[in-house]
């Protein structure tokens, strides 16, 4: 169970906009104390309940930035008393990461000293929960919610950490699980916005793409990797499977955001993507207000086996011959590996499909992912 401080700053306690919570995580590996901010909007309880982190792979940056635009606007709604739902921000979801500079870069995607992922490895909710339930669950499907909901959170109150970067991953959970709306704000290579979610949650994640203009939406079961937005969204899907003869509903949306890259951070970006998540959240009921009619979705949604990996066979400067956006048909040259010496290797498109992410490093070695597609098979 995770502790915290209530601490407000004065303009926060004079505009009542929101709560802010920081949370101790302990030393992380270097010996340096790591805290984590949440910061509440709405009533405590109050349903749609939606949930938002990002730079939870810390070297990932664009969502910071719409948080910051997030953070102004939802206090715009809160003093108007707009708010009808509960929202919560969490800023900078990696503190342990942030705090990792080596050669004045950040490295925060995966812990120094261990390799661990900070985006895999969260628990499955399911697992905890599945003994708990059993005999607890009936025909009507908003208990049944109510019920697994209550679960969860006796379940992640019982787990114990060992340290930091586990309480992180804890008090994350601790937060979100319980939410209607789980959105982990991520950011690839050079690449489009694109989304993943789960397969269930489809085609209700409509509004969702359709605002954000994501050119992909890859629908995944649950792989078991524990990802975060899996970790939210996957626990409805696998017990609505354990318990077959119980109406379990897919009581979380969660979403991975790919938005673009680290070198796509603007304030443009920032306004357009916060806007659009306004709007969004409107839409389900969290924000009063018209968010407008729902824009046309232009990118597809497919399963997520059908996003292909480019890789290299050699080593060598990567030289491309198209773009992020751009469409491919099978045999189409993306890119040539040029070594110092030898023969040049090419790059084809392997199916019919679009360049959704391109490595911006321009070197590669044997294995190396340079690229993504996404086709229709």
């Amino acid at each position: 169970m995770t502790e915290s401080i209530i601490e407000e700053s004065p303009v926060e306690k004079t505009a009542s906009a929101y709560r802010r919570e920081t949370i101790e995580l302990g030393e992380d590996r270097a010996g340096k104390r790591q805290r984590l901010d949440v910061l509440r909007f709405g009533s405590p309880g109050a349903r749609p309940k939606a949930y938002l982190q990002t730079a939870l792979h810390a070297d990932e940056l664009p969502g910071m930035l719409i948080m910051r635009k997030l953070i102004e606007r939802l206090s715009e709604f809160a003093t108007q008393g707009k708010i009808k739902g509960e929202i919560v921000l969490v800023p900078v979801a990696n503190p342990i990461g942030h705090a990792q500079i080596v050669g004045q870069y950040m490295q925060g995607r995966v812990e120094d000293g261990t390799d661990r992922n900070f985006n895999r490895g969260f628990p499955n909710l399911a697992e905890l929960v599945r003994d708990r339930v059993n005999g607890k669950l009936g025909e009507d499907a908003d208990e049944n919610v109510a019920v697994i909901r209550r679960e969860m959170r006796e379940a992640l109150t019982d787990t114990t950490c060992t340290d930091a970067f586990e309480k992180l991953q804890l008090t994350l959970m601790e937060n979100a699980s319980d939410a209607d709306i789980a959105l982990d704000l991520h950011a690839d290579n050079h690449a489009l916005l694109y989304l993943y979610t789960n397969k269930r949650s489809w085609p209700d994640a409509t509004d969702l793409a359709a605002e954000l203009d994501a050119r992909a939406v890859l629908l995944s079961g649950y792989s078991g990797d524990g990802s975060f937005d899996e970790s939210c969204g996957g626990p409805w899907l696998l017990l609505s499977e354990m318990f077959p003869d119980h109406p379990v509903p897919q009581a979380c949306l969660s979403s991975t955001l790919e938005l673009r890259s680290n070198n796509d951070v603007s304030g443009t970006f920032a306004r357009r993507d916060s806007e659009a998540l306004i709007r969004f959240l409107q839409h389900r009921g969290c924000l009063a207000g018209e968010p407008g009619a729902l824009p046309r979705l232009l990118g597809n949604a497919i399963p997520v086996e059908n996003m292909h990996r480019l890789t290299a066979s050699i080593e060598g400067v990567v030289d491309y011959k198209l773009k992020p956006g751009d469409s491919v048909r099978t045999g189409d040259l993306i890119a040539e590996i040029i070594p110092v010496t030898g023969e040049i290797e090419l790059i084809l498109s392997p199916l019919d499909g679009l360049i959704i992410a391109l490595h911006d490093q321009t070197w590669a070695w044997p294995d190396k992912m340079i690229g993504k597609l996404v086709g229709a098979t």
